[in-house]
Formats: C-alpha cells, sequence, structure tokens
C-alpha cells in the first residue's frame, strides 16, 4: 500500500436539511460501517464496508500514521468482502464500529464530506479533504458550522468509537 498525505479540515455543524442536500447536483449517500483494527501505537488500521445507494458494497482497508492534527500519511486499497470478512477477525475489541451516514457533494472544487451519527440528533460533522495544508477549506452558506473541530480530538472517528462526546459539550 502505498502512502498519500491526506489534510483534512473538519467542522462541527448544525444537522443539515438532507433532502435538500440530497437534492443538489452531485450529491451521493452512502452508508458507513468502520472497524478499527489493532494496530501498533501511532498507526491506526481499519477496515470500512460502504454501502451504496443501488445496495452494493464496496471494502477499503486503510493505515494511516498522524503527522499533526490536520496531516495523516494515509495507504488506503480496496479489498474483497472475503478480505473485508478476515481482517475483521483483529479488531479492536476496545472500540466499537462506527456507522454512519456520509453524504458527498461537490462544492468549490473539493468533495464536502457530510458524516451524519445515529447518535448525534443535532449535529453533524463536516470534512473537507484540502489540497496542501495552506489552502482554505469553502465553508457553504447552507450549512450552518458551529466551530472547527479538526484539533479536537474528540471527533476523530476513532475516539467516536471509543467515547461520544455530548453534541454540545458547552452545555
Amino acid at each position: 500500500m502505498a502512502s498519500k498525505p491526506e489534510i483534512e479540515r473538519k467542522y462541527l455543524i448544525a444537522y443539515p436539511d438532507v433532502r435538500a442536500l440530497l437534492a443538489m447536483e452531485g450529491a451521493v449517500c452512502d452508508e458507513l460501517a468502520q472497524t478499527y483494527l489493532l494496530a501498533p501505537e501511532g498507526v491506526t488500521s481499519r477496515v470500512r464496508r460502504r454501502r451504496h445507494a443501488d445496495g452494493t458494497s464496496t471494502y477499503t482497508h486503510t493505515v494511516k500514521r498522524r503527522r499533526s492534527m490536520l496531516v495523516n500519511d494515509e495507504a488506503e486499497r480496496e479489498i474483497t468482502e472475503a478480505e473485508y470478512l478476515t481482517l475483521l477477525r483483529s479488531r479492536n475489541p476496545a472500540l466499537r464500529t462506527v456507522e454512519k451516514r456520509r453524504i458527498t457533494l461537490p462544492y468549490g472544487g473539493l468533495a464536502l464530506e457530510i458524516d451524519l451519527y445515529p447518535f448525534w440528533e443535532r449535529t453533524a460533522i463536516l470534512e473537507i479533504e484540502l489540497p496542501s495544508e495552506a489552502a482554505e477549506a469553502p465553508l457553504p452558506p447552507f450549512l450552518t458550522v458551529l466551530r472547527e473541530v479538526t484539533e479536537d480530538a474528540r471527533y476523530k472517528n476513532e475516539c467516536l468509537a471509543r467515547n461520544i462526546p455530548a453534541e454540545f459539550p458547552e452545555e
């Protein structure tokens, strides 16, 4: 698996109007199940099942090494369902599988990824993968950004697999 940098900003947003988002040109909604595997310190290894709207599924294995809160070295490859099931045998028993719906849509030349979690009713997460650390993240006016959480480890998916933070922790 060849590694490439993943540069991503993450935002806590008010729960969006899902019907309006899905009506936008280019919008796609998939159901994801992300399971974390046992891995050495400093490495995150996970498998993901992505169920598409047409009922088909694709599977990926991802290994990440964090460089900073903004940048990971990421190696990702598509795998077969059989490989996915085999890798699930080495799941990290301390972490739950994170399930979510992901709406992906083009905006400002980038892809917005809006993650809707079953454990939150008033908030969601917006992720924007950027071409460089200096690039500005285009925040769309049709989403209500509550705050940036790129550097808040509580909102990393691996942390959500361990502990789900309150939707509005300052309340």
